[in-house]
């Protein structure tokens, strides 16, 4: 019998297990039996041939419906092409100097037949698929009675070099050599949830006997993923609220009560809720780990500089850490001009109730870093906004009491502890997550579940509509003249317009007689910011005043840029998506978004976000190449029909594997979740979040639980792992 550890060469000899390696990254036995089917079919069901992708290595179900052999015209050989159909539409099997092929694939018989999709002459074809004809491999009546009768036929995520019955082959010879595997879910959960054991799961989800069963296996492995998951988010909320952290409370008269008194501005009513629900877990002995998320604009960075006050109250100091320098730079303005007189104590003019606010980003100039280095270790800033410069050893904190993290889905759980362990005398500092995307309570549940959550979810008074429209400019190419156009109509009334471009562009490449394709390929190069600023300068908005931001900029050309953008001398800013968070420009009404369907829909909304922020309507125009009916031209269709955050990010979740939004959520995991959706399977998280609390509060280090404690070990070593390789 084997183990989930055993090697596939010990089962599947060498030759096998290396191109198991090669191909699909499976190793283990346990690798192998984790490889789940992508689908079913039966005997007598043929795929839908209509949702086929280009590029796509695809195992279809087709009957043969004709078949056909030719000469080549300017070489010896012959052709032999297959039409196969799912009864609907059809698909081409081309095959080169086999004519044999005309012998087997005699018309109605079916098969399973595997390759990459092609295009020719606007047909979709597979070029020599492999396939495998229903029947006509087995020796015996027997063996196709087992396998094909009534079989239901796994197909399994295949490559090139490996299809789809070449792995189901391989997994069942594993399965029957399969002793019985420990399971990570406990008998009594199993017992409650009425769920069948590991060994049974797996064999029905490889081997149904009915479809019934594959789905009751399918169903037990999501629950034992979130269950996995969950139990490690569970020991993470248990080991943090056991950890010791100073009381944090705001003083009559101090700093909190005098900017509340001072604000030029009415809280919500949500700003006030969470305010008070936040100032309540400051106030007590163990760290407060929240999320705090809202839409674009709803006032997160206020309810975040209230927070902060009350630790500056309590005698502690609060850190800020943003993504990137533009970020940090912009936070340190919009904190410095909120406070005023309170953000300069000790200076002419400063208020005494008040403290510092200091910068530290990794390019600022030696000297300007040594005094900022001073008043944090000495006490003296008591607001300190940074990059990941902050978690540099030499940044030494005289007493940090909250770490404030912007945009979550930029920074591992790791970087945040790094800066939480800054703290004195053995506490933890409090902790405040802020995201301006959107998060489905269920990716919430799963990929934020260390944290309590917070939703503000109004919107400040005075903001601008804001209208978003798609311009396809090989259908219309007139839209884009139109749209410069009305580029130079909004900065001629005194507005100001972002235009965004995907890539930078420099020196060497970007001369104005070179081509859109300068390789030939077919495929037009995205827009760079140095190349389309150059253009609009000589052409549709010559005379206005155009600036270009970007992160290989200094930060004094940075400063420069955004300077001459707000106070109107350059009234168009060309960027990269340095502009995506954080930049609050009341003034700006238009942002053009070029190659639009290179972004994807969370980030198309962030960056809609930095307009209408005043009281000026703003447009958002989505500028694409896509053709009608892809899935990129419908994400911008659904981008261009709402702006509610929610709504986008579950189209977001839809159109993606939740691997990349957990990738990108928690320090760069490769998502170990093969069957669960985190859109889909809302019941399933909650019910594994429930039963592993339960199991947590009961064996927090799992020494009762050995399976539990290996499958977590192995999420957690996986997880750190990729970590260090991106650090």
């Amino acid at each position: 019998m084997t183990g989930f550890d055993t090697g596939l060469r010990a089962v599947l000899g060498d030759k096998t297990a290396k191109a198991l390696a090669k191909a699909l990254d499976l190793r283990t036995v346990g690798d192998l039996l984790r490889h789940y089917p992508r689908r079913y079919v039966q005997r007598g069901e043929l795929t839908d041939l209509s949702a086929l992708r280009e590029d796509e290595h695809v195992t279809v179900v087709v009957r043969v419906q004709e078949v056909s052999r030719r000469s080549m015209r300017n070489r010896r050989g012959s052709i032999v092409e297959a039409i196969v159909t799912d009864g609907t539409g059809e698909l081409t099997l081309t095959f080169f100097n086999q004519a044999w092929r005309e012998r087997e694939l005699v018309p109605g018989r079916m098969g399973l037949f595997a390759g990459k999709v092609g295009t020719y002459r606007g047909r979709r074809q597979l070029a020599h698929p492999d396939y495998q004809l229903f029947g006509d491999h087995v020796q015996d009546v027997r063996e196709a009675a087992e396998e094909y009768a009534d079989e239901i036929i796994p197909v399994y995520p295949a490559s090139e070099k490996l299809p789809s019955w070449r792995i189901a082959k391989c997994v069942q010879l594993v399965l029957d050599q399969l002793g019985d595997p420990p399971d990570p879910v406990p008998a009594q959960i199993l017992r409650q949830r009425e769920l069948p054991g590991l060994a049974e799961a797996l064999h029905a989800v490889h081997r149904p006997r009915r479809i019934e069963l594959a789905w009751q296996a399918q169903h037990r492995l999501r629950y034992e993923e979130a269950f996995v998951l969950q139990t490690e988010l569970a020991r993470r909320r248990l080991s943090t609220a056991a950890l010791p952290a100073m009381r944090r409370a705001a003083v009559p008269g101090g700093l909190l009560e005098t900017l509340d008194a001072t604000l030029p501005f009415t809280l919500t009513e949500g700003q006030r809720r969470l305010g008070d629900e936040i100032a309540s877990e400051l106030d007590t002995p163990h760290p407060m780990h929240r999320l705090l998320q809202g839409e674009v604009g709803a006032g997160k960075t206020v309810v975040a500089l209230r927070a902060m006050a009350a630790v500056v109250d309590s005698g502690g100091q609060a850190a800020l850490l943003a993504p990137t320098e533009v970020l940090a730079q912009q936070h340190y303005r919009s904190l410095t001009a909120m406070l005023g007189p309170l953000a300069q104590r000790g200076m002419l003019g400063g208020s005494e109730v008040g403290t510092r606010v200091a910068l530290v980003t990794g390019s600022m100039p030696a000297a300007a870093r040594r005094e900022a280095l001073l008043d944090i270790g000495v006490g003296d800033a008591g607001i300190v906004v940074g990059t990941h410069a902050l978690l540099e050893e030499q940044v030494q904190f005289f007493d940090l009491g909250l770490v404030v993290v912007d945009e979550q889905h930029r920074f591992g759980v790791e970087q945040r502890s790094a800066l939480a362990a800054k703290s004195r005398d053995g506490t933890r500092p409090h902790v405040l997550v802020m995201t301006a995307t959107p998060i489905p309570r269920t990716v919430a549940m799963t990929v934020f579940g260390d944290l309590e959550i917070s939703t503000l979810s109004d919107v400040p008074g005075g903001r601008a509509e804001v209208s978003t429209h798609v311009v396809p400019v090989d259908e219309k190419p007139h839209f884009l003249d139109r749209a410069w156009q009305r580029v130079r109509e909004e900065a001629e009334a005194g507005h100001r317009v972002y235009v965004v471009c995907p890539r930078i562009g420099d020196e060497a490449d970007h001369t104005a007689a070179e081509p859109a394709d300068p390789d030939g390929s077919g495929e037009r190069r995205p827009t760079a910011v140095l190349e389309l600023a150059e253009t609009l300068r000589a052409g549709p908005l010559q005379g206005i005043g155009v600036e270009v931001l970007h992160g290989r900029l200094t930060p004094e050309a940075k400063d420069a840029a955004m300077a001459g953008f707000v106070q109107g001398t350059a009234p168009v800013l060309v960027a990269t998506t340095v502009v995506e968070v954080g930049i609050d420009v009341p003034t700006a009404s238009m942002m053009v978004i070029t190659d639009a369907d290179r972004f994807g829909v969370s980030q198309l909304h962030q960056l809609r976000g930095r307009i209408g922020r005043g009281d000026v309507p703003g447009v958002c125009l989505l500028v694409t190449d896509a053709p009608p009916g892809s899935p990129a031209r419908e994400r911008l269709n659904a981008v261009a029909a709402t702006r509610n955050g929610f709504e986008l990010s579950r189209v977001d979740l839809e159109q993606r594997r939740e691997g990349d939004v957990l990738g990108a959520a928690q320090s760069g995991r490769r998502s170990s979740l093969k069957m669960l959706k985190v859109i889909r399977d809302e019941e399933v998280i909650r019910h594994a979040r429930d039963d592993a609390t339960v199991v947590v509060a009961g064996d927090r280090d799992l020494t009762e639980h050995p399976a539990l404690r290996k499958a977590v070990d192995a999420v957690v070593e996986e997880q750190q792992a990729e970590y260090i390789d991106k650090a």
